[in-house]
């Protein structure tokens, strides 16, 4: 009876905590980064506002910082002709796939407190990480035709 009591106990502690996988990367995602470049799927001209905040050229070179013991970070603008200041946000790691890699990334942005400013949030998808580079990618539909931005981040 100990033992079915005890077994009991671990399984459901192993189920509360997140997968092993997902405890990998938040210490592989835990420090700085620096948002190297953003790309987009079609060839062109556009006009993108990232987070709800600042264009392409202004994330461009920014840097950012992931706490992931409190699931907090901030990201600095500081281009010329940029609102420059820093952003804090909260963030989650949801698994998708273990098999693929892919994960959901939840962005949401905070006041320097941690307290959220709006119930704004923005899911993209964690689709590479290592431990000196990181992308994430959102999909939204342009012309009726899915388009995808890729933003890579170097760790610093």
């Amino acid at each position: 009876m100990k033992r079915v009591i005890l077994l009991v106990l671990a399984v459901t502690f192993m189920a509360c905590g997140g997968s092993k996988t997902i405890r990998d990367s938040r210490k592989v995602i835990k420090g700085n980064w620096t948002l190297s470049d953003i790309s987009y799927s079609k060839s062109g001209q556009y006009n993108v506002t990232l987070l709800d905040d600042a264009s392409k050229s202004c994330f461009e070179g920014s840097t950012w910082q992931f706490i992931p013991n409190n699931n907090t970070g901030m990201y600095s603008i500081n281009k010329y002709a940029c609102e420059a200041g820093d952003r804090h946000f909260i963030f989650t790691i949801d698994e998708i796939d273990e098999t693929t890699g892919l994960y959901d990334f939840l962005l949401k942005p905070t006041d320097e407190k941690g307290k959220s400013q709006t119930n704004k949030g923005f899911r993209l998808s964690l689709t590479a990480l290592s431990d000196s580079q990181m992308q994430w990618q959102q999909t939204v539909i342009v012309d009726n035709q899915p388009f995808t931005i890729s933003m890579n981040f170097k760790k610093i």
